[in-house]
């Protein structure tokens, strides 16, 4: 059962979460980052991505990136920024996106829940981009970005938060990006007892988005175990900073394709090689293609939209071979394109599905040839990939809205 915490947060000043609260510090290239800590100074991304502090030639992961972070951090949180909470609470953490809201506790979770897979997960991850968060983490003593995590969803859990909603909020904004952001605190001590009481009945938590984080915060933990033998289990090290949200609430965006070339193929014999493949064909002329149903797949080639739809043949009862993109993987990436390893493979790029049908237009008319909308995969089939102890192919869900890093922090120490 999940050991689901509350915390000492550290958080902004109610007057400044607005412009504090940052995306994801992955969502950004360099140069974007950048354009945003100049658009926003208060931004949170100058923390979690201090390269921005830095002019070009010093590179993302010096040592001296990582100092400036703290550096940056410790001055907030000195001169009223960021405030600390005198005791331990859960949060209720409100996101409303094109009408649609979703509510989750900000809570702590174990890494042993981690380790032995009581946290479930459905990605592997990099080492390459573990080892920057890990430093992050470690050098500034916390957990700066929430991992976004997912419970079946319970109902009293929800009478609980549906309750707590009633009163005024904490922070309460509408981001650039026209996201609303609401956040309560529970500090009530029979409110928190009961909420960790109910997660303790909850057989078992998912990574929904950050995977890469959370693996970092995890490693982070056992790095301070190892350096304190004589730990306790209930120092701040051994929980990581998440958000739980029941699945009910939640929405996945598709995460299409595209590919460079046609391996080595005219248009005419890529066509009929997808045919043999065993995908029907449509061709819908100008008109954009965005699947409505499962199994189907929008492409678009040589200025026209086509809808795909996989023959019968192709689907599958197993968890990860049923899904769509391995449907796409599998039939006509790999044995038509050629496209073998996607994790690995140049002439593939992923798209999310925030992005619109416009961007894969956009991509194949600059560096691209041809480009899949999908539909997207279902929390009901993450949750039976996870459950099954298997892992999805790359790039298989975009999770929007995004959480906001900065409104929540942990110090591990």
């Amino acid at each position: 059962m999940p050991k689901v915490t509350p915390f000492q947060s550290i958080r902004p000043a109610p007057e400044l979460a607005s412009c504090i609260a940052a995306l994801p510090y992955d969502v950004y290239n360099r140069e974007e980052a950048l354009a945003e800590v100049t658009r926003e100074p208060l931004s949170f991304l100058k923390i979690d991505r201090a390269e921005t502090q830095f002019t070009a030639d010093v590179d993302t992961y010096d040592p001296k990136v990582y100092a400036k972070a703290k550096e940056i951090l410790d001055s907030m949180i000195a001169d009223g920024s960021f405030v600390t909470e005198e005791t331990p609470c859960y949060y209720i953490y409100e996101q409303v996106m094109d009408g649609r809201s979703q509510s989750g506790i900000v809570a702590c979770s174990s890494i042993d829940d981690y380790q032995n897979q009581i946290i479930k997960k459905h990605e592997n991850t990099r080492e390459d981009k573990e080892l920057d968060r890990i430093r992050h983490v470690d050098i500034t003593d916390t957990h700066t970005g929430p991992i976004f995590l997912v419970y079946r969803s319970n109902k009293e859990l929800n009478q609980i938060v549906e309750k707590v909603q009633r009163a005024a909020p904490l922070y309460d904004f509408i981001a650039n990006d026209g996201i609303t952001h609401r956040v309560w605190r529970i500090s009530e001590r029979e409110e928190l007892t009961r909420i960790e009481q109910i997660f303790d009945q909850i057989p078992c938590t998912y990574i929904a988005d950050g995977h890469h984080r959370c693996a970092s915060a995890v490693k982070v933990g056992l790095k301070r175990r190892n350096a304190h033998p004589d730990h306790t289990g209930e120092e701040e090290f051994n929980r990581f900073l998440s958000v739980l949200f029941p699945d009910d609430q939640l929405a996945i965006l598709p995460y299409n394709r595209a590919v460079k070339d046609l391996n080595q193929m005219t248009v005419e014999e890529f066509l009929d090689a997808v045919k043999k493949a065993g995908f029907s064909i449509t061709c819908k002329g100008k008109e954009p293609v965005s699947p409505s149903s499962k199994g189907s797949f929008g492409m678009f080639l040589d200025e026209k939209w086509y809808l795909l739809t996989a023959d019968k043949t192709l689907h599958c009862e197993d968890p990860v071979k049923g899904l769509d993109v391995s449907i796409l993987q599998n039939n006509l990436l790999n044995p038509v394109l050629n496209i073998q390893d996607p994790r690995t493979d140049k002439r593939i790029d992923f798209i999310g599905g925030i992005r619109g049908l416009a961007e894969l237009e956009r991509r194949v008319h600059t560096d691209m040839k041809v480009a899949f909308s999908m539909y997207p995969t279902s929390i009901a089939e993450l949750l039976a990939v996870a459950d099954a102890g298997l892992l999805m192919p790359p790039k298989s869900t975009w999770f929007e809205p995004k959480l906001r890093s900065g409104l929540f922090l942990h110090k591990l120490s």
